[in-house]
């Protein structure tokens, strides 16, 4: 099973492992713009960064892709009102705009896309780092696909071609609207790459959705102000997505 909560010293030897691995990374030729890093450890099949501050407190603090704006649990106790900053690093720190609401303890704060403005992030689910990228993404290698709200991406499903919202705050694999909420299989293909017969959600949602038990088998990256996801299939990563529940 590849979900697993990383401490710090564990995400540390997962970076070196991943830098000295034989694989190239699809943008190994591109220059860096400014970048920061932030490691990530998978609570739930939930993305959580240890690292980031909201208003200089550290909590538990949860990445949301699709949700265009931070979401923050009124018990963690900050002031609902004037501005509020997230600290990347010791050095930058983001404004945003969060709304208040009961996370009924998955976590302290909903990290939207407001936290990012108009610059791009990719998570890097074999190397357990999300990297805020504010010269954008490098497209060298990815498979791209264009948004105009949530990000999202083709998903061919039983052959037949399905967008689908990238949720990371879904530990699921992927969720389809129907009428009927269940559980199903299908024959799931993303970029070209044939994953095979799936375990999937059936649900009464509007949209179709694609977490993180599917998203973790490639490296994602969503440039918000110009509306593009890329993809990469890892071949780091080979081990199948785990059953429901597990």
């Amino acid at each position: 099973m590849y979900f697993k909560t990383l401490t710090g010293a564990t995400a540390f030897a997962v970076v070196l492992f991943a830098a000295g691995c034989s694989v190239p990374l699809p943008w190994r030729n591109e220059p860096v713009g400014e970048e920061v890093n932030l490691a990530f450890r998978i609570e739930n099949n939930l993305l959580f960064l240890p690292t980031l501050r909201l208003d200089n407190r550290a909590g538990r603090f949860f990445l949301a892709t699709a949700a265009p704006n931070t979401v923050i649990d009124p018990a963690f106790g900050l002031a609902q009102s004037g501005p509020h900053l997230a600290a990347i690093s010791e050095k930058q720190s983001l404004p945003l705009t969060p709304s208040f609401l009961d996370l009924r303890g998955t976590g302290d704060a909903m990290l939207g896309a407001d936290v990012w403005g108009r610059h791009a992030i990719t998570i890097d689910y074999f190397s357990g780092l999300v990297t805020y990228q504010r010269a954008g993404i490098h497209r060298d290698g990815l498979t791209m696909f264009r948004f105009r709200d949530q990000p999202e991406l083709s998903v061919r499903v039983d052959g037949r071609d399905v967008l689908a919202v990238i949720d990371t705050t879904s530990p699921d694999t992927l969720v389809l609207p129907h009428s009927t909420a269940g559980r199903g299989t299908a024959h799931i293909v993303i970029a070209n790459q044939d994953l095979g017969t799936t375990d999937v959600q059936y649900a009464n949602v509007a949209r179709a959705r694609i977490g993180n038990r599917l998203l973790s088998k490639f490296l994602v990256t969503i440039d918000y102000g110009a509306r593009v996801v890329g993809v990469w299939r890892d071949p780091r990563i080979r081990a199948a997505a785990p059953a429901a529940g597990s």
